[in-house]
């Protein structure tokens, strides 16, 4: 399951730098759950080439990460947005003042990001 949601993150991030065709079947293969065996049948190739093409996919996509990391600033941003949520929710709570100058350093590191 993590390995479908991490490759269906990249995918949002990077795969509009794939081509069409790289596309289109790394969309069969991860999002509509299709067999190698079927892709290949569907768009005349071999079931080898398919998986071939999916690796290749896999490496591009996880190059892009390596170089440009959106993926990991999405997820951090995320969990930071996350623990602000958490400490206004404990605020309403306790009112205490030194929640609000935590929510005002994440929210600065999130700026810093």
């Amino acid at each position: 399951m993590e390995s479908i949601l991490k490759q269906s993150l990249l995918y949002d991030f990077y795969g509009e730098l794939l081509t069409a065709h790289q596309r289109s079947v790394y969309e069969d293969a991860v999002f509509e759950d299709m067999s190698l065996g079927e892709i290949a049948q569907e768009r005349g190739i071999s079931r080898q080439g398919v998986h071939d093409l999916i690796k290749r996919c896999d490496k591009i996509l996880g190059g892009y990460e390596e170089k440009l990391h959106l993926v990991s600033k999405f997820q951090h941003t995320k969990q930071m947005a996350e623990e602000i949520q958490q400490k206004l929710r404990q605020f309403e709570e306790t009112r205490d003042e030194e929640l609000i100058r935590q929510v005002e350093k994440i929210a600065a590191d999130i700026m810093e990001l």
